[in-house]
């Protein structure tokens, strides 16, 4: 995992699904606190095989991929686009 104090792409435009927002609200967490750790490397709670696809996508220009959960315990993600267009913080049930 890389995790760094810069970031390592740019996210493009930052949405939101209503199941995630209404799961950071709940936790009284803001999504920054997770874009932050997204574009800096810092891709959560995903296995080893899944992390290191992440490495790849940014030097290949692919999707990039974070799993995390709030502090209420709710697991989401949060998907960059290949083209850097969009981020999506989104459930899993919302995919």
């Amino acid at each position: 995992m890389i995790t760094n104090k810069y970031p390592l792409f740019d996210p493009g435009r930052c949405v939101a699904t209503p199941g995630a927002v209404e799961a950071l609200e709940r936790a009284k967490q803001s999504p920054l606190e997770f874009l932050r750790r997204h574009i800096r490397g810092d891709w959560g709670e995903l296995p080893a095989p899944d992390q290191e696809e992440n490495e790849i996508a940014l030097e290949h220009g692919h999707r990039i991929f974070s799993a995390y959960y709030t502090r209420a315990g709710t697991r989401f993600w949060i998907i960059t686009e290949a083209d850097r267009s969009v981020t999506t913080l989104l459930l899993p049930e919302e995919y």
